[in-house]
């Protein structure tokens, strides 16, 4: 379960910062080996506060673990034919880094393994740096000889991942008067991209969008709705609108009722916790909003029940023949792209890791 994880406490956000900084798939520096321990060292204080506020680290991992074991229970039941089945957490920045998880699973003796990516969209910077990551490991042995390879990459217009978001929607309108609840305004957040990946042709914001639509065809278009961007650093230009400047200008237009929406993110972390509960909430509160944040997916049953369908449905039809080890999207580089490692990657992938 590919992720990018979180420090679980606070003495880990230096380190976690570092690896963050340091992954040019990412957040693309110039001299990124040097800049990058200064651009954290400098950047610890901050976020340590941060992650103070929100109770001392991030839940991702508590949430990570808890998704995989009983996904992993209901996958023994969904597709017996591979059972038993185990989940591990591969964190791109925080631990279990992808180095400690290759070991543990060559340690158990691991033969047959999908790289399962737990951001619904894809993009470059985030499951393809998993994945490149992943890769690196795996190739050189850490993982294991001989194991045997195949990635689900992308589902963010699966069913049951739409149904859970559209309930914690309904959950989150619920908390408005019946009579003005169709005035509501949906913003759907998400981590928003340097223009310069976006301009590449990473496929990400056409994912998002596409998961924003399927979610508003099963809510039935009850509400209007916006697709807003969150969590940019630096000065560059990055995808938006800020979410934070939507909120902003929603406000103004006189539109005073708000449901947050976190549509790429799957399980409670800083970009939830702070950035939307703490920081956004409270300034649409300082306008005279009244704003609300619809629940992560976390231990949601729908959510955990789709994620061992999408395996069961990868097992299934990879061992009939039906799929190869990768989707066919994924086979497809950016036409920007000049990673080399992207491409050895995909290649290695496609292969079953042979």
């Amino acid at each position: 379960m590919l992720n990018m994880g979180g420090p679980s406490t606070v003495p880990e956000t230096h380190d976690f910062l570092k690896n963050l900084f340091l992954d040019g798939d990412l957040i693309p520096l110039p001299f990124q080996s040097v800049l990058a321990p200064i651009i954290a060292k400098r950047r610890t204080p901050q976020i340590e506060k941060q992650y103070e506020d929100i109770g001392g680290g991030s839940p991702i991992l508590h949430y990570t673990k808890l998704q995989g074991e009983r996904m992993a229970a209901i996958l023994d039941e969904l597709h017996p034919a591979t059972a038993p089945h185990k989940s591990y957490v591969a964190f791109r920045y925080a631990r279990p880094l992808t180095d400690e998880t290759a070991r543990q699973m060559k340690a158990d003796g691991v033969k047959r393994a999908v790289a399962f990516t737990q951001y619904p969209q894809y993009s470059c910077s985030t499951t393809g740096s998993s994945l490149n990551e992943l890769y690196r490991r795996a190739k050189a042995g850490e993982a294991g000889d001989s194991v045997e390879w195949s990635v689900i990459d992308r589902w963010g217009t699966h069913p049951g991942f739409v149904e859970a978001v559209a309930q914690n929607i309904e959950r989150a309108l619920a908390k408005f008067p019946a009579e003005k609840r169709s005035e509501t305004v949906l913003l759907f957040s998400a981590h928003s991209l340097p223009m310069s990946v976006v301009n590449r042709g990473d496929p990400y914001v056409l994912e998002v969008s596409a998961s924003v639509s399927a979610v508003m065809d099963r809510l039935g278009h009850s509400n209007p709705y916006r697709l807003v961007w969150q969590s940019q650093v630096g000065p560059s230009a990055w995808m938006g609108p800020q979410t934070s400047d939507a909120i902003k200008g929603l406000a103004r237009l006189g539109r005073k009722q708000v449901v947050l929406i976190p549509i790429a993110f799957t399980s409670d972390h800083i970009e939830t916790l702070y950035e939307l509960d703490l920081e956004y909430v409270k300034e649409g509160e300082e306008l005279g909003m009244e704003i609300y944040r619809a629940e992560s997916l976390n231990d949601s049953p729908v959510f955990i029940r789709a994620l061992a369908d999408l395996a069961a449905s990868h097992l299934k039809d990879y061992a009939s023949g039906k799929i190869g080890p990768t989707s066919i999207q994924l086979g497809l580089r950016c036409p920007g792209c000049t990673n080399a490692t992207c491409g050895a990657q995909k290649a290695w992938f496609a292969r079953g890791g042979r």
